[in-house]
């Protein structure tokens, strides 16, 4: 056979159909091209296209499909290719669709016909699925680096803070005295939650589709087990229909992306009350502040707001994948080119938004004469006398009934129950006794729940201990 010159390569590639032009007797419509195309966004898997291209190339050498020199030309034409996308170089061309004819049309221009040897026994649909799962796994493990990172942050303030006292609310209604550090705990065990999810999705994530080919694998003597090692896959999918068409592990990190959102959107709004004046818990640095367009003494704490807000987007890219996958038969479907754009904006808000909060939070000032002044109100040692009196020997019910009516009354005074004299105290029931008053302290209050997970001063510093020691491994 004559070998192609390169104006043959070019009129090749000249359209975007380039790879099945010959079953068509007109060019695709430019608006097609527009609608079709995914190099616009898809260009990031680059780096990781090339990395499964490299893969395949070695594997195909080893089976005796490529000779060494046809390696040696495509490892040569990747590094090149490598060196443009990095320096800028590189021209993308709408016509070639995506990232994967993109980087097969310039490895065809740099090495010839070693470049068009590359694709054998594979498909651009298990290609394109193993640079998924390479990219996602690498944006799992920054996630899971950057989570470690936020419940340092917190666990530092925990232990820097294990003895200032707030209020504890249920429904926004003050109901006991906690440890701000406790209340920050909070947070690292469910950002830790969100770091074992990610951790666990990995595991099904890293399984190598590349060898079911288009949908039904290959009838070349192809190693997947060598590409797998190759690309440090787990193992490979078993199943090339499968392995082509689902994307459960992109809904699933997509998943696990909108609750870490969820908990960050969470964080977000107590910061943005605790900064309130109203209630002035806590300061923001300035950096992540901004002030008013009209009012000189605003001090808005956006980067909280644009946190909280930005958790509805990626909620909804989860809820886009899911609607993308519900009605589509095996094997591949080109609807699937839209898994891409959501799944993208979900890891990068997640990683710009844990990055900013590592140092957001690890600048935030306390105000704890505030926060002390706030567990005051309410009534917060409420419960603490009804457990005084169940240790009296009074059943809960009778004790529970006993401090509603103390309660009623210093509502009336407009006292805090530690006020009331202890005859008044008595006068509800004849076994309060003067320790009563330990129990009734905010102090008092915190220090006796020092088991596992209470909110106790030594606790909140055995557990910031633990995850500042689990975290630094």
């Amino acid at each position: 056979m004559p070998k192609n010159t390169d104006s043959d390569l070019q009129s090749q590639f000249a359209n975007k159909a380039q790879a099945w032009s010959a079953r068509f007797s007109e060019p695709v419509s430019e608006l097609v091209k527009r609608y079709t195309a995914s190099v616009e966004f898809d260009q990031r898997m680059a780096q990781v296209d090339i990395q499964g291209s490299l893969a395949h190339a070695d594997m195909l050498a080893s089976i005796g499909i490529l000779t060494t020199a046809d390696l040696t030309s495509i490892e040569r034409g990747m590094a090149r290719i490598q060196e443009e996308i990095a320096n800028g170089s590189f021209q993308w061309s709408l016509d070639l669709e995506d990232v994967h004819l993109n980087i097969e049309k310039r490895l065809v221009e740099l090495v010839g016909d070693a470049g068009k040897r590359l694709h054998t026994g594979r498909s651009r649909n298990d290609q394109v699925a193993t640079d998924i799962r390479l990219w996602v796994r690498n944006e799992i493990d920054i996630a899971i680096e950057l989570l470690h990172e936020l419940r340092r942050k917190l666990a530092g303030l925990a232990l820097e803070h294990a003895d200032t006292i707030m209020p504890g609310f249920t429904h926004l209604q003050v109901a006991q005295p906690v440890t701000f550090g406790h209340h920050l705990l909070a947070y690292a065990e469910m950002f830790g939650r969100d770091a074992e999810r990610l951790a666990d999705c990995r595991k099904r994530v890293n399984r190598l589709p590349l060898g079911a080919a288009a949908l039904a694998g290959t009838s070349y003597p192809i190693d997947r087990e060598r590409v797998a090692r190759s690309l440090g896959f787990d193992e490979v999918c078993r199943n090339s229909l499968d392995a082509v068409s689902d994307r459960d592990f992109a809904i699933e990190f997509c998943a696990a992306a909108a609750l870490i959102m969820t908990h960050v959107s969470r964080l977000s709004e107590e910061l943005v009350l605790w900064m309130s004046p109203r209630v002035g818990f806590i300061d923001l640095a300035d950096r992540y502040c901004t002030g008013s367009s009209i009012m000189p003494q605003k001090k808005n704490p956006d980067v909280p707001e644009l946190a909280r807000g930005k958790t509805g987007r990626v909620n909804g890219n989860l809820v886009a994948l899911l609607t993308l996958m519900k009605g589509q038969p095996l094997a591949y479907n080109k609807d699937n080119q839209e898994d891409k754009e959501g799944l993208f904006d979900s890891a990068d808000t997640v990683r710009d938004t844990l990055t900013i909060f590592v140092d957001m939070v690890g600048g935030i000032r306390v105000k704890a004469d505030a926060m002390r002044a706030a567990a005051l109100q309410g009534f917060a040692t409420a419960t603490d006398l009804a457990d005084y009196l169940v240790k009296k020997g009074v059943p809960f019910r009778d004790a529970h009934e006993t401090v509603a009516h103390a309660v009623r009354e210093c509502e009336q005074r407009g006292c805090d129950l530690a006020d009331l004299p202890l005859a008044d105290l008595q006068g509800f029931h004849a076994d309060i006794k003067e320790d009563i008053y330990q129990v009734l302290t905010l102090e008092g209050s915190v220090a006796a729940r020092k088991h596992i997970g209470g909110t106790a001063p030594e606790r909140v510093r055995i557990e910031a201990q633990r995850i500042l020691g689990e975290d630094s491994d």
